[in-house]
């Protein structure tokens, strides 16, 4: 009876070995991570809820490296930092492409896969971006400043200089306030990644009046909106126009309330969730060269951009934001 059993146990074995052996290929020991500035800001708090989350599904490790406050050249040291470790993989939204590039071309040389979220560094050698189409987010939020202004009144932005991915946001409200020549954009301030500066400049904007006046301010990412709401509420504010970027809990509430007319929704939870996914299967399926120019190979094995897209988000729709929200806390 026994000897019977044994050639459909071996066959029952080599059926199953493979299908086996292939869900348990990763392994705590492979390590990821996400690197970005201002980690402690609730946009990259669901930026990391999405890493953690891909992590979980494989059985990996993940960890957020990067400074607590707007620090371009720190975070290049600590992706240097974790490059250092020889990760099998690293996410990052690049504050300055000028000073991440070497860095990012140097990992990819040492055989480490580089994916960019959020803000791109297109020059490097990192394998694809994933992230917003900003100049689409631009685009939107153009349309609707020029909607509410009737296409005709003073502008500001709230911005941080240098960043790719504030730039390219810029670019897209200046597309369309191109087509409206009643829109002046008076300003484009450089709030170095402080929220607190932004509040103190936009009280300064507020007390302008007459033809100096400012109908519009515009944030360009996600820390303003909430501080430069906080100036408008202090001020009575009624007249001005203010659109936000992202949907942190305290901006979607000064949307709700009518102090933020709109905000911009991105997806840094799918940024990052797809990123370590991207990353873990170049760990495993390596290419080579992994610092080829893929972006002009038709037959390359990656997308130049996964387009994780926007949306506008106002009084009609930010209630089914806020009750996800409170169902999350």
């Amino acid at each position: 009876m026994n000897t019977l059993r044994k050639p459909a146990i071996w066959v029952l074995l080599a059926v199953m070995l493979p299908w086996v052996t292939g869900c348990t290929r990763h392994s705590k020991s492979e390590h990821y991570y996400l690197v970005a500035t201002n980690i402690n800001l609730p946009y990259w708090k669901t930026a990391a809820d999405g890493f953690q989350a891909a992590a979980t599904q494989y059985g990996v490790t993940a960890e957020v490296w990067g400074p607590t406050s707007f620090d371009p050249q720190d975070e290049v040291k600590e992706f240097h930092t974790v490059a250092a470790r020889k990760p099998a993989g690293i996410l990052v939204s690049v504050a300055n492409a000028e000073l991440m590039q070497p860095e990012i071309d140097a990992a990819v040389a040492a055989g480490i896969p580089v994916i960019t979220i959020d803000s791109d560094a297109p020059a490097s050698h990192r394998l694809y971006f994933i992230g917003t189409n900003n100049l689409q987010a631009g685009r939107l939020g153009g349309a609707r400043v020029a909607a509410q202004l009737n296409g005709k009144g003073n502008v500001v932005f709230f911005t941080i200089a240098n960043q790719p991915n504030l730039e390219e946001r810029l670019k897209g409200y200046k597309d369309v306030f191109a087509s409206y020549p009643g829109i002046k954009i008076v300003d484009v301030f450089d709030m170095k990644g402080d929220s607190g500066l932004a509040m103190d400049k936009a009280q300064e904007y507020l007390g302008k009046t007459g033809k100096d006046k400012i109908d519009a301010m515009i944030c360009l990412e996600a820390s303003a909106g909430k501080d430069v709401g906080e100036a408008y509420k202090r001020a009575n504010s009624k007249d001005r126009l203010l659109v936000a970027m992202d949907v942190d809990q305290a901006t979607l509430n000064l949307v709700q309330s009518g102090v933020i007319d709109s905000t911009i929704s991105q997806k840094p939870y799918t940024m990052a969730f797809l990123g370590l996914k991207g990353l873990d299967d170049v760990h495993h399926y390596p290419v080579k060269p992994l610092a080829g120019d893929y972006g002009l190979d038709p037959n390359s094995p990656f997308p130049a951009f996964i387009d994780t897209g926007v949306a506008l988000i106002d009084k009609t729709n930010v209630q089914s934001l806020l009750i996800k929200s409170s169902r999350q806390q």
